[in-house]
Formats: structure tokens, sequence, C-alpha cells
């Protein structure tokens, strides 16, 4: 039990910003954390919410202002739109309080490397969720590209039509499959990226072209549109062969969510290793920073890229 024991009683006050689908789910299962998980570790105080709801289940609605200055408040939960994840950051840690942010945590790189830095300046966890790597689906397609060498590859998504204006560009919008593709293939490059847009069909399709650090190529298409069922197409080529289904997956019996929650909770408690902070680290900036260069190409096209 060394070194343990101090944590037994440690609890952390969270509030949750937003309440959309994300912030929804957040509450509930802040309300019902998993037993005997680092989850129980965490207590909700209220949420905050530019709509009036008063009470949502048993939690309560608060003031941004309360929530920032309640002390006994030391964690933020932000569910808000894409658009203000960076302002809303940047006032929790500035009121000392760790933060858990919906993915992309900003929309431009610059942001969020400053964000960072300012977490690590006042000892605060920043903690970004990326539940699409939390998937069974994901964790079933990654042990089975594990070991094999890429020839070239496709991640095709489709989906709704987004409000780019509160959601942003689509490689920040979309930066799930950017997530995807750099934790399966390592690190990329951006060779090229065009946008094609009908702005009379509210139609989008974007198209990235990478190469891998062994210099193969892979494509990422982002593309929306009315109607468009929310859907991931693969078709990645190996030396021994190619794989253009994702593979059978089992049902988890804890949410992604849920799972995400108690990823947060671990390191709060200082459970989880430096390196795999590190590790952590360098992989959401790296795809914040490739997002960067992806809307650079794709709105800059006349441009010459040494």
């Amino acid at each position: 039990m060394q070194g343990s024991s101090p944590l037994i009683s440690k609890m952390f006050g969270t509030v949750v910003v937003g309440v959309g689908i994300a912030g929804l789910a957040r509450i509930r299962d802040l309300m019902n954390p998993m037993p005997s998980s680092p989850s129980e570790h965490l207590k909700l105080f209220g949420f905050v919410s530019r709509r009036s709801f008063g009470n949502i289940n048993e939690a309560k609605q608060i003031s941004l202002e309360d929530a920032l200055r309640n002390e006994d408040i030391h964690a933020a939960f932000i569910s808000t739109e894409n658009k203000s994840h960076e302002e809303t950051i940047r006032m929790f840690l500035e009121a000392g309080k760790h933060v858990l942010v919906e993915y992309p945590m900003a929309l431009s790189a610059k942001a969020a490397h400053e964000l960072w830095e300012m977490a690590e300046q006042k000892g605060k966890v920043l903690h970004v969720e990326h539940i699409e790597l939390l998937t069974e689906e994901y964790k079933q397609l990654k042990k089975e590209v594990a070991g094999k060498d890429l020839v070239k590859g496709t991640l095709h998504f489709t989906g709704s039509v987004l409000d780019e204006n509160k959601s942003g560009f689509p490689a920040f919008s979309g930066i799930a499959r950017l997530t995807w593709l750099i934790d399966l293939f390592g690190d990329l490059t951006v060779t090229s990226a065009t946008r094609e847009k009908q702005k009379d069909k509210n139609y989008s399709r974007m198209t990235v072209h990478f190469q891998t650090a062994n210099k193969k190529p892979l494509t990422w298409i982002e593309e929306r549109g009315p109607g468009m069922r929310r859907e991931k197409k693969i078709n990645f080529c190996f030396t021994s062969g190619c794989l253009e289904n994702f593979p059978e997956a089992p049902k988890s019996s804890v949410g992604l969510f849920m799972q995400d929650q108690n990823l947060f909770a671990k390191k709060l408690l200082g459970q989880v290793s430096k390196e795999e902070l590190a590790a952590e680290k360098w992989r959401i900036l790296r795809c914040l920073d490739l997002a960067e260069v992806i809307q650079q190409y794709c709105e800059e096209p006349e441009k010459i890229y040494s």
C-alpha cells in the first residue's frame, strides 16, 4: 500500500461546461462512476451552460464565474462547440483548474502549443478526449495492422453537414481521422491537400495526401453533405495483402466517455507514466500541427510550397 494511501480519500470537484450530446454524457458518467474505478475520485459540482436549465437529473446549473472561483472545483470538463475550446481552456487554467476538453483542443496549432505550455507551467493536467482511439473497432484494427509493412492506404470518412463557423476547418473538426492515421502508421508528412466545396449543395470534400516516414503514400478523405451517412471506409494495402473491411469487434461493456473519464482521473491521481503522457502530448500536438498545414494547403492553392 506504500504511496497509495493518501489517494484513498482524494476527491476532485468537477464542473461540466456545455451541455450538448457530449456534455450530457459527461454529466451522466460523473454522476454514475464505474465502481472501483479512478472515476470514483471525481465529484460533480454542477454544470455551466449559456442556456437556462435549472437542474439536469441531480446536477445543478451554476454560473461560469462560480465555476472559476469555487475552490472546491478542481477540474473542468469542456464540452462546448469547437470554436470556444481555446478560450474556455485558457480561463480554467488561469483559474488554476485541471482541464478535460473534447477534441479538437483548439482550432490553431499555435493556440494548442500555448495552452499546453500554460498547463505545464501551472502544474495542471490538460487532457484531450480522443475516444476514437478507445473504440473496440479501432483496437481490433490496430491489432490487425501491427507489424505489417504498409504499401499504400486510404481512410475515407463521410458524415452530415457541420457548421464550420462553430466546428472549424475540416482538418480540425475531423482530427479523429488524422489521429487514427498517426497512431497506426507513425509520423506523417503532408504532400498535398485540396478541398472541393459546393456551397449551393452544402457539400464539402477534403482530400489529403501524406507520406509515411518510409515514403509510403496515405490518403485521407473527409466528405460531408446533407443526408450523408456517418461512415468510415478503409483500404490499407500491405506487402502481405489488403485490408478493406474493419475486423469484427466485440461490444465493450464500458462506454467510451467513461473510459476517457477514467483515464483523466488516473492522470489526476498521478497514475499515468511520464512516457505515456509524453507520447500522448506529442501525438495530440503533432496532429494539430498537421491539421494547420492541411488548412494552409487547401486555402492557398496558388502558393508554392518548397
